[in-house]
This record gives C-alpha cells, sequence and structure tokens, in this order.
C-alpha cells in the first residue's frame, strides 16, 4: 500500500510540475503570429493540399501531405487578394496562378 501512495505522490508531483511550467514558463514563439496568414488552400486528394500561406511580402507556395511538408514555390504577394474567400472569386488571379504551378510542376517533373 505504502508503493502504490508513493506512485500516487509522485505522479502527483509531475502533473502538478507540468502545469506550473506550462502555465508560467516564459514563450518560446515569441509572440503571436501576425506576420504569417493563410491566403489559400486547395485540396488534391483526401489527404494532401497546396496551400499558399503569406509571410511578411511574400507568398509561400507549400505541399502538405501525410507526414511531408514541402515548399513549392515562393512569389512575391499578390494585390487585391484578402483571404480564403476572395481566392476563389478572383478569377484573373486564378487562372494566372493555376498556369503558374502547371508549369512550375512541369518544370519540376522534367528533372
Amino acid at each position: 500500500m505504502q508503493t502504490i501512495l508513493a506512485l500516487v505522490l509522485v505522479l502527483a508531483v509531475l502533473a502538478g510540475l507540468a502545469w506550473f511550467l506550462k502555465r508560467f514558463a516564459p514563450k518560446m514563439m515569441g509572440g503571436s503570429n501576425a506576420n504569417l496568414r493563410l491566403v489559400g488552400a486547395l485540396n488534391l486528394g483526401a489527404r494532401e493540399r497546396i496551400v499558399v500561406v503569406e509571410v511578411g511580402n511574400q507568398w509561400i507556395v507549400v505541399g502538405a501531405s501525410p507526414g511531408r511538408i514541402n515548399a513549392l514555390a515562393t512569389m512575391p504577394r499578390q494585390e487585391g487578394v484578402e483571404g480564403t474567400a476572395t481566392v476563389a472569386a478572383a478569377t484573373p488571379s486564378a487562372g494566372s496562378f493555376s498556369d503558374w504551378l502547371k508549369n512550375t510542376i512541369d518544370k519540376r517533373n522534367a528533372k
């Protein structure tokens, strides 16, 4: 019985220490993600996606699949696109982006 009580006491101390560190430890990330914004996403399959993320004045095209995330390309920030709702509505930008993406994928497959 003493062994079980000692084990429960040790587990309680560990849980309390974890809570204390989570609550009062300094933040490692350095604040909010104000410079990071999701511009748009396209599902390619059940678990594969292409995502456009804005970081500062750059857009990064990212391919995401289970267990793997790859930066496909970077491009300057496009003016006039405010978020994921307007990406689908911006027909000229969406058409030129899809052409650009197709050309980029074709170039990578040719290597």
